[in-house]
């Protein structure tokens, strides 16, 4: 990325020298520049809040309530993991960011709930389909209130910075839905990945030795 904007800028220098308006690329860079950090210092405010909103509902347990609430809903979307994992918890965190338009605050969040979600990986070398969704869900970044983009417009003047609200709303909706529905899709095409449970495997091992016991008798035979 840094190399792209490096050329962008280089290649912009180059054309206003051949086009003889090498004065205004240096002025658009400095009222750029000047820009920037007015957007930069106008975002701090409305992350702060929302961060400490953020921290407030999790110590208080509204993050849990809101993990119950969703509950059906995470349960036929990532049935692979427990209904009891934490990774459900760190997924509605990461929800709740997401739609409220944190998406520097969603992006910790969401590298905790991958790490949950890796536990339940029986290929730790693969992603397993509740990643996968995961990952389509936080792509699609359903938004109720784009507070980033809000205050990026309050940052550069914008007269009525909350009219972004409904179109983002329907935009964002549409591609989280479609996100799910193709993700649900091509997990047909891949075997599930998870551990299975502890149980599930002490049951397991005396059948293959039982077994193996037989064979050998009969081989003895």
């Amino acid at each position: 990325m840094n190399y792209i904007f490096y050329f962008l800028i280089v290649i912009s220098i180059i054309a206003g020298a051949i086009n003889g308006r090498l004065p205004n690329v240096v002025n658009a860079i400095l009222s750029g520049a000047e820009l920037s950090v007015k957007v930069a210092f106008s975002l701090i405010g409305i992350m702060a809040f929302w961060l400490g909103m953020m921290k407030i509902a999790k110590q208080c347990g509204l993050i849990e309530i809101i993990a119950k609430l969703i509950k059906p809903v995470t349960k036929r979307l990532f049935n692979e993991i427990p209904e009891d994992s934490p990774a459900i918890g760190d997924i509605a965190m990461s929800f709740s960011a997401n739609a409220f338009g944190l998406t520097n605050a969603a992006t910790p969040i969401g590298i905790k709930a991958m790490e949950e979600l890796q536990k339940h990986n029986k290929d730790k070398t693969s992603a397993s389909n509740a990643m996968c969704m995961f990952l389509a869900m936080n792509t699609a970044g359903f938004q109720l209130v784009p507070a980033t983009v809000i205050a990026i417009l309050i940052g550069i003047g914008y007269k009525n910075p909350t009219s972004i609200i409904a179109p983002t709303l329907l935009v964002t909706a549409i591609a989280f839905i479609s996100a799910i529905i193709l993700a649900k899709i091509f997990q047909k095409f891949w075997k599930p990945q998870y551990i299975k449970s502890h149980c599930s495997m002490e049951r397991e091992e005396p059948i293959g030795k039982q077994s193996g016991y037989k064979n050998s008798e009969e081989d003895s035979d």
